[in-house]
């Protein structure tokens, strides 16, 4: 057990006055509040003076001005090591300390929110030792990191990749916009069906629709079946997903109430991994205007203040989770009647904005659904030049699926949920075959019920 008495606070105190550069590397975690009650004054003069006159002042400055007796000594060099990972374990221990002094307090009010950051900020006190990345050192082996780290995901929309450099990072925040009921639930399910076909884990956490209203958008999105028929070919549907599940990743629809914050996703995420075994690689949060944020209160009508704690919270739990991180936002009433969106147009301002790696406006008219359209504008794109530009993709009114243009498709484009559900009926006894390489979507031409509730016992008797 570490014992930083009175003697050894001194101590540290002599050493920064008697070593300048000892106390500048490790002024970022100097904190005068840490000491001995009876040092706390010395300590706060000297990091008042270092700020004021940006120089160490004197042991005999110290002495006059605190009326205490520190010693003026000289070490050799290899002491200052032990002062730099000393005070290093002191100061996130004094931290750590106050944290949980003050968690009580907090706990004792119900005010449990700012428990866990307050912690968390004291557990990451530490001198800064990593000096990141010389660029001219390695330059084959740093593009190689890059381009094997599987940090960037495809949208599953190429034209969509095309303006954003290959597609969405892990790690970051994207927002797509949108008035109400201008697509946004739309956008997120379709990515999220994208990515689950891809072979992702995706979670698809909704604020505002039910699970099993999600689950039904989806049903109709995968199988290729339109919402309308969707009770009528329930046979159908349930062969569909069963034989596409053979070559997805997990889809998880979680509920929660409005009002939640990021400590609930955590939580939440924190089960999932447990009960799964994995990790998500992607957190689709439908949407960002209705969570609460974790670390002030704040009222809901103050929109920027709100949304500017909540996206920034959200952020930090994308590098934290290193998932792909998409949520929505709503657009204001200025918005209504353009045909252009710019920044004035998000709901609660700048404060998203400035937070997010990518934001993108979704726009749409009732003659552009009628040709089975939506347009998306880049409003930010932080890794790439895309800002001010727009891509046409098209929508299936009758499966909600939005999907490329033909004449903006990639070469090799995704296989669709049809095509693999294809290569799978036609491959169901040869399970090594790929049935997603070489495979065109033909049209679907209905199996006899009998038939279909066969394979379905096949199915179910398979352990997948």
């Amino acid at each position: 057990m570490n014992n930083y008495t009175f003697d050894i606070q001194k101590i540290y105190l002599e050493m920064f006055l008697s070593d300048a550069e000892a106390f500048i590397r490790c002024q970022n975690i100097f904190n005068y509040e840490y000491f001995d009650r009876k040092l706390q004054p010395t300590a706060r003069f000297v990091s008042q003076y270092v700020d004021q006159y940006k120089i160490m002042p004197s042991v005999e400055i110290v002495n006059a001005s605190c009326n205490i007796s520190l010693n003026k000594i000289t070490l050799p060099q290899e002491n200052y090591d032990w002062l730099l990972d000393e005070f290093e374990k002191f100061s996130r221990h004094k931290a750590i300390e106050q944290a949980i002094l003050t968690s009580a307090d907090l706990l004792e009010k119900g005010d449990y929110g700012p428990v866990e950051k307050l912690i968390k900020d004291a557990m990451q006190v530490s001198l800064s030792k990593d000096m990141g990345t010389d660029y001219f050192e390695d330059p084959r082996g740093r593009l190689d990191n890059l381009k094997n780290s599987n940090g960037q995901i495809s949208t599953g929309w190429p034209s969509v990749d095309k303006k954003l450099y290959g597609g969405f990072n892990r790690g970051e925040l994207n927002i797509f916009a949108a008035a109400s009921g201008g697509g946004k639930s739309l956008f997120l399910a379709n990515l999220g069906v994208n990515w689950a076909l891809m072979g992702l884990n995706v979670i698809y956490l909704t604020f505002e629709l039910s699970e099993n209203l999600v689950s039904m958008r989806l049903d109709s999105m995968m199988t290729g079946i339109g919402t309308r028929d969707i009770f009528k070919s329930i046979d159908d549907v349930e062969l569909k997903v069963k034989m596409l599940k053979k070559r997805s990743g997990h889809l998880q629809i979680k509920y929660m109430p409005s009002g939640k914050n990021c400590n609930d996703i955590r939580a939440y995420l924190k089960e999932y991994q447990v009960k799964k075994g994995e990790k998500p690689d992607v957190l689709l949060i439908d949407y960002l205007d209705l969570m609460m944020p974790l670390s002030v209160k704040v009222s809901p009508s103050d929109l920027f203040v709100k949304d500017k704690y909540v996206s920034e919270e959200i952020r930090n739990l994308a590098m934290e989770t290193n998932c792909i991180t998409v949520t929505a936002s709503q657009l204001n009433r200025a918005a209504v009647e353009e045909i252009e969106f710019d920044h004035s147009h998000i709901s609660g301002g700048l404060s998203k904005i400035q937070t997010a790696d990518n934001v993108i406006g979704i726009f749409t008219s009732r003659a552009m659904k009628e040709r089975g359209r939506y347009q998306i504008q880049f409003m930010k794109t932080r890794s790439s030049s895309g800002v001010g530009q727009k891509v046409d993709l098209e929508f299936n009114v009758d499966t909600l699926r939005i999907t490329d243009l033909g004449d903006e498709a990639d070469s090799n484009p995704q296989p669709t949920s049809n095509q693999i559900y294809q290569g799978l009926k036609r491959t169901s006894s040869i399970e090594s075959a790929d049935p997603t390489q070489g495979i065109v979507a033909p049209k679907i031409k209905a199996k006899p019920t009998a038939d279909i509730r066969n394979m379905l016992a096949s199915l179910n008797a398979e352990k997948d």
